[in-house]
């Protein structure tokens, strides 16, 4: 009988400068790769996170599958949970579980010759982007050039910032950079913007009438994603749309959500894997919203694909660079779209495991 073996190591690459929004900075990005292999083959999931994550993979989740047909990714998905129960989903196991379950649907996928997002599914060949960065450590002129590159070279019509810099405390500069984001993409593309829980309720509501006349659309965790009701309130008071959800863990959390939210954003590496960003999507679907993919684009790419009611998948700037190094294959974003790998095995994606070396730190 064929058997499952996962492992799982770290990769921890500096960011090309300083980098923060408005509750958080950081110097560096952590990878954690795992790795599913059967009958020769091997698949490819991963995560953003600490180095925790490779002895969960390790400890807990490789014994869960090692008995199991690879071809059965949802008794897999099962068995892997259950393992957690006593550890707790949410948080650094729930990436391990996210990340083992992408790994093993790319394994399926490969061992049956077929592109991961023809095994899935697909809805579109094309998957809608916006250029993610803007960062709150960035000075006027990195801002500007980013933003300019993605809308004016790249032809991304859709764009975010960070704001709520100091935890809320800095809005006028808050203000000022979203003015100035507006003025170098111009009228003709769309502004999004992530306070990532900064504000307060009334805060985050004078903020967002504060800037009307920038036609911002997107209006990214204007309070905490712990505050249902606050981000119902700033939503029924607002244009733009609100949205959060890229800290659920299970679909629990995502159905909670979605009364209080224009939009849901799911992030494959944290919810639980293809396996749940597929049931959230529907949960979501049910509510009448749509989905959009949070961060690790290039995992993100195939079940972004067989999603109907997705709206857009987050190119964010650090993952993007990050991708781009540690592995062959990876896509580019033209016209505002990113291309769905369909002549290739699995994900298409290889490894470049001498480069990243390096950057190995488990």
């Amino acid at each position: 009988m064929t058997r499952i073996r996962l492992t799982a190591e770290a990769y921890q690459v500096p960011t090309d400068a300083p980098e923060g929004d408005g509750t958080f900075a950081w110097t560096s990005t952590t990878l954690v790769l795992v790795r599913a292999h059967a009958d020769g083959r091997t698949g490819l999931g991963w995560t953003y996170g600490p180095v925790a994550v490779v002895a969960v993979v390790a400890d807990l989740l490789a014994p869960a599958v090692a008995d199991l047909d690879p071809d059965e990714v949802p008794a897999a998905w099962t068995s892997m949970q259950r393992r957690l129960r006593n550890v707790g989903r949410p948080g650094v196991a729930g990436l391990a579980l996210s990340a083992a379950d992408c790994a093993l649907w790319d394994l399926k996928a490969r061992r049956h010759g077929l592109p991961l997002a023809r095994l899935l599914g697909t809805a579109r060949r094309a998957v809608p982007v916006y250029g993610s960065g803007g960062l709150t450590t960035y000075d006027t002129d990195r801002q500007h050039r980013q933003l300019a590159e993605w809308v004016h070279e790249q032809g991304i019509p859709r764009v975010k910032i960070k704001i709520g810099e100091s935890c809320g405390t800095a809005v006028e500069r808050d203000v000022a950079r979203m003015t100035a984001a507006r003025r170098t993409i111009g009228d003709g593309a769309e502004l999004f913007v992530d306070a990532n829980g900064a504000y307060q309720r009334k805060q985050a509501v004078r903020v967002a009438h504060a800037v009307v006349d920038l036609d911002v659309r997107w209006y990214e965790e204007p309070v905490s994603s712990d505050d249902l009701p606050g981000l119902g309130l700033v939503r029924d008071r607002v244009t733009p749309d609100v949205t959060a959800g890229e800290y659920g863990f299970d679909l629990a959390y995502f159905h909670r959500m979605a009364p209080y939210v224009d939009c849901l954003q799911i992030d494959v590496t944290r919810c639980g894997g293809i396996s749940e960003f597929l049931r959230v999507a529907a949960v979501a679907d049910a509510a009448g919203i749509q989905v959009s993919g949070h961060c690790a684009p290039h995992q993100h790419l195939p079940v972004a694909a067989a999603v109907a009611n997705l709206r857009h998948l987050e190119w964010f700037h650090d993952h993007v660079r990050i991708e781009a190094m540690l592995f062959d294959g990876a896509a580019s974003a033209t016209g505002g779209t990113v291309p769905v790998p369909l002549d290739r095995p699995g994900t298409g994606l290889e490894f470049r495991a001498e480069q990243a070396q390096r950057y190995r730190v488990a």
